[in-house]
């Protein structure tokens, strides 16, 4: 059956939006009609080569949508179930599986090499991005990729707890591990960086500073949570340190990835404090530090891979926040787009500008 998706031919040519035809779904997997897939900043370092995938590629990682049919041995969902795609499944028996470290599981992208579809002109071979080939109307996946979509969450809006929301909201409560009463900076207002915002506010921090380029880019931090807003600027970590009584912040949330912004966000953090690196740079990021700061300086400064999460765990904590009314999904969403949109919300993403586009189908 041939459904619309985008397809990325090569390392750095523009995304196609095109026809495919996806088979039914064989063993252990199960074939979902997408309600919405979000257009997230590692599409656009899959698309460039920063992070190596097979292509060409139909790329997407961040989805919900309905259970259409299911393969043999596929028991834990059934059609017309709603689910979130989770990219990034765990084994279960790899040593970081076993170590409870799920998010570093050794095979979670071994899907990514598999025959996804092909081409509906030419018949050409596509892989599913990581994982999932989210930026489609429908797809086939893996059984642990699906996991049950939590109830009173609206489904389109579901589909940004496959990414932004667990790593912002991981990045936060796992990485970082904020505490009520401490304060916190986040560098990059993007939909991770509006997630950790949030993730910050229901922690109890007690100053949350938001940092990004674009100054359009304050009333979207100030609704996610940002108590203060600073634009990135060569005298950043100085400002931060003077919002915070000279000291600096006692944790720093980097969701960038380049090597200038870890930099400046370790300068931001308090002596002792602890900065987390969320956002994926390229191998030329080099940072650089030197031997007597380390010592003298006391910080800690460690990364974070998909938030140090446990789909399956945070999940439900996160519906609890949503129904709540403490997490807004749709407080990350700066655009709604249709398919053939996506291309022009990478430009977006490279301008620096917005939040998280939601592709809605």
């Amino acid at each position: 059956m041939a459904v619309r998706a985008a397809v990325l031919p090569a390392v750095g040519a523009p995304l196609e939006v095109t026809g495919i035809d996806l088979p039914e779904p064989g063993p252990g997997e199960v074939r979902v009609r997408l309600a919405a897939a979000g257009v997230c900043h590692s599409d656009l370092s899959l698309s460039d080569g920063t992070m190596r995938v097979p292509v060409p590629a139909v790329l997407g990682h961040e989805g919900a949508g309905t259970v259409v049919a299911v393969g043999e041995d596929v028991t834990h969902v059934a059609p017309g179930d709603a689910v979130v795609l989770n990219w990034a499944p765990s084994c279960g028996t790899c040593p970081a599986c076993a170590r409870g470290e799920v998010w570093l599981c050794a095979h979670a992208l071994d899907g990514a090499a598999r025959v996804h579809a092909r081409r509906a002109d030419d018949g050409t071979e596509l892989h599913p991005g990581l994982n999932v080939a989210a930026f489609a109307e429908e797809t086939v996946v893996p059984g642990a990729c699906v996991l049950p979509a939590p109830d009173g969450v609206p489904l389109a809006d579901a589909a940004l707890l496959g990414c932004a929301v667990l790593t912002g909201y991981g990045a936060v409560h796992h990485s970082a591990r904020v505490r009520a009463g401490e304060t916190v900076a986040v560098f990059g207002v993007g939909g991770v960086g509006l997630a950790a915002l949030q993730s910050a506010r229901i922690a109890g921090a007690a100053t949350v500073v938001a940092v990004d380029v674009s100054p359009e880019k304050e009333e979207l931090a100030r609704a996610a949570g940002a108590t203060e807003y600073v634009v990135a600027s060569d005298t950043t970590a100085r400002e931060i340190r003077a919002l915070t009584g000279r000291q600096g912040v006692d944790v720093a949330v980097e969701c960038v990835g380049r090597a200038r912004t870890i930099r400046t966000a370790w300068e931001s953090t308090r002596r002792g404090g602890r900065t987390t690196v969320v956002g994926i740079g390229g191998k030329d990021e080099q940072v650089t530090f030197n031997a007597l700061e380390i010592f003298h300086w006391g910080r800690t400064l460690s990364g974070c891979v998909y938030g140090n999460s446990d789909p399956a765990r945070d999940l439900p904590v996160l519906a609890g926040h949503i129904r709540s009314g403490a997490f807004d999904l749709g407080a990350l969403v700066t655009e709604r787009i249709t398919l053939d949109g996506i291309p022009a919300a990478f430009d977006t993403m490279l301008a620096g500008k917005g939040g998280r586009a939601l592709v809605v189908f």
